[in-house]
């Protein structure tokens, strides 16, 4: 009978075991995702309820009037228009040139290494804002080049100017985040067997015809994986925009955002209630598009990374 009993219940150890160490090694993960994102979320969500100066116990209820002013404030929706604007730019312009490069970087040819230098990545944002704000001034770098080389009609106040800021931004946003993108498409490129070129290239087809028919699918995953990034990252845009424009610039030359948003009518503003009702709407809007892009997206991808069974 004891013989008989003997393997359930190793098996039962075994796998109290395994839940054990999962909950153990998961743990600290779980406390800094509760303290730093899930707390923050919802003390952001009690706030918004009231009108609150950032100090002492908030006690002027105020119900959803910050919710209600937020989506009939037409500010409110220039800088959502910013922001989705930003996103398809962003998706537009961003992923043929970065698939564009690592088609090239993916190749033996000459100056490779001058490409991967004029797409940097790991400078910080504060360099990269504080870089391009001195460049883009009326007499920075940029219009100086411009009257070096002949083409002084092209000057123009390229940060303040409502119908050139936009695209200045984006002109930043792509000279900064396309060396991420690269590396990604490098990294599915790799991951793509040669043979699979060699039999493409054996039965006759051409170099476009096997980039488009061959490398472009088989680079879905990490097209998709950058998609989603870019989309989060666009939604949520402050760092740039605050660095090179300012709160207060921003709004009038068109490239303010809704982190943006919510720090000028919110912190600045000492109305902390209301900032916080923003940064909730801003959370959900993330949160919708995330799922959104996961369930019809991502599926594929998430699908093939689950392994079902039992340990």
């Amino acid at each position: 009978m004891s013989d008989t009993l003997a393997p359930p219940r190793a098996a039962a150890r075994r796998r109290g075991r395994t839940r054990l160490e999962i909950a153990v090694l998961s743990a600290p993960a779980v406390i800094v995702f509760l303290a730093f994102v899930i707390l923050p979320v919802a003390l952001a969500a009690y706030y918004g309820f009231y009108r609150w100066k950032g100090y002492g116990d908030p006690t002027d209820w105020v119900g959803l009037n910050n919710y209600r002013l937020i989506l009939t404030d037409p500010a409110f929706h220039d800088v959502l228009w910013h922001n989705g604007l930003i996103l398809v730019l962003s998706l537009a312009v961003q992923g043929p040139l970065a698939i564009g490069l690592a088609l090239l970087l993916n190749r033996r040819i000459r100056g490779r290494s001058t490409i991967r230098v004029l797409v940097p990545y790991i400078i910080s944002e504060v360099i990269v804002g504080t870089g391009w704000s001195l460049m883009l001034q009326s007499d920075g770098a940029v219009n100086g080049l411009l009257r070096a080389i002949g083409l002084g009609s092209l000057e123009a106040d390229w940060i303040s100017d409502p119908d050139l800021a936009v695209w200045t931004l984006m002109a930043v946003i792509t000279w900064k985040y396309l060396g991420f993108a690269v590396i990604l498409m490098l990294a599915g490129l790799q991951s793509i067997p040669d043979e699979i070129f060699e039999a493409a290239q054996s039965d006759g087809a051409s170099y476009w015809q096997i980039q488009r028919r061959i490398t472009v699918p088989l680079l879905g995953p990490a097209i998709r994986i950058w998609a989603f990034l870019s989309i989060i990252g666009s939604l949520q845009l402050s760092d740039l925009v605050h660095i090179i424009w300012g709160q207060y610039v921003s709004g009038t030359a068109g490239t303010s955002t809704m982190a943006i948003c919510m720090l000028a009518q919110g912190r600045n503003a000492g109305n902390y209630g209301y900032g916080s009702a923003v940064a909730v709407v801003m959370f959900v809007i993330s949160l919708a598009v995330a799922l959104i892009y996961q369930r019809f997206v991502l599926r594929r991808d998430l699908r093939g990374a689950v392994t079902e069974g039992t340990v």
